[in-house]
This record gives structure tokens, C-alpha cells and sequence, in this order.
């Protein structure tokens, strides 16, 4: 018996294989699509996953204006920023924010960070997240494969 076959394999950046995959994400909830973009992000999927290492995937979501959400979240949930003056904390609802400007891309994104780990590898995983409106995007050069993100649980 071969006792290497026992050990461990810890990757780092250097021998990580990082895939680039589109997303379509038309008529999808938006939580469970951030769970799972955040799972392919992290790259919880592969059997090499290293907790510490950037070892996933770069997503391109696809169609972000046509996700939605379930129940009475698209009127009644608050996102909140600070503008960094005093009494300058501004509240909008998810259907105030799609009227605006890369209003979907900016609820997308952020339900996805809020799922990523919180610190220096989080603030690194989420610039793996690309998100766009419509189905064209500028990445045809890294040939992404596209999937079906409803096989993945």
C-alpha cells in the first residue's frame, strides 16, 4: 500500500485551476442564486477545495435584471449605506434600486458578498464575481463554459 496516497493535497494560488463560467440567472431567486454563485466563487465544488486559498471559479452572471425575489422583499427589505456624514444613512428597497443605474448588478453583488467569508480572502473572492444586465458581456477571450446552476444543490 502506498501510504503518499493518504496525504493530504493543500493547494495555493499557483496550482489552483480556476474555470471561467456564465450563469444565466433569468427567473432565479435571488438568495439561492448568491449561495450558489458564492459556493462557485469559493470553490466549494471541487474536490481540491483549500478553506484558505482563492481555488474557485470566476462567474459571469448573465439576465441580472431578471431575478426576483420571493414573498414581499421586493418592497419591504432596506439596504443601507452611509454616506460618512453625519445623519447621512440613506435607506432604498430592491424596487427603488432597479430603476436606478447597475441597480440589479448592485443587489446581485451584494447578496453574493454577504455570503463570501468576511476579511482579506472575501474582499479577494468577490472580485471573481462579474454580473451584467443583459446576455452579452466582454470575457468571450477566457471562452466561459456556460451552466445550469439549477444542478447544483
Amino acid at each position: 500500500m502506498d501510504t503518499l496516497s493518504y496525504k493530504t493535497i493543500s493547494l495555493n494560488k499557483e496550482t489552483a485551476k480556476k474555470e471561467w463560467v456564465v450563469v444565466d440567472a433569468t427567473d432565479q431567486v435571488v438568495g439561492r442564486l448568491a449561495s450558489k454563485v458564492a459556493k462557485l466563487i469559493r470553490g466549494k465544488y471541487k474536490p481540491s477545495f483549500t478553506p484558505h486559498v482563492d481555488c474557485g471559479d470566476n462567474v459571469i452572471i448573465i439576465n441580472a435584471s431578471k431575478v426576483y425575489f420571493t414573498g414581499k422583499k421586493e418592497t419591504e427589505k432596506l439596504y443601507t449605506r452611509y454616506t460618512g456624514y453625519p445623519g447621512g444613512q440613506r435607506f432604498t428597497t430592491p424596487a427603488k434600486l432597479r430603476t436606478r443605474d447597475f441597480g440589479p448588478e448592485r443587489i446581485l453583488r451584494h447578496a453574493v458578498k454577504g455570503m463570501l467569508p468576511k476579511g482579506r480572502l472575501g474582499r479577494q473572492l468577490i472580485d471573481n464575481l462579474y454580473v451584467y444586465n443583459g446576455t452579452e458581456h466582454p470575457h468571450e477571450a477566457q471562452k466561459p463554459k456556460a451552466i445550469d446552476i439549477n444542478q447544483f444543490k
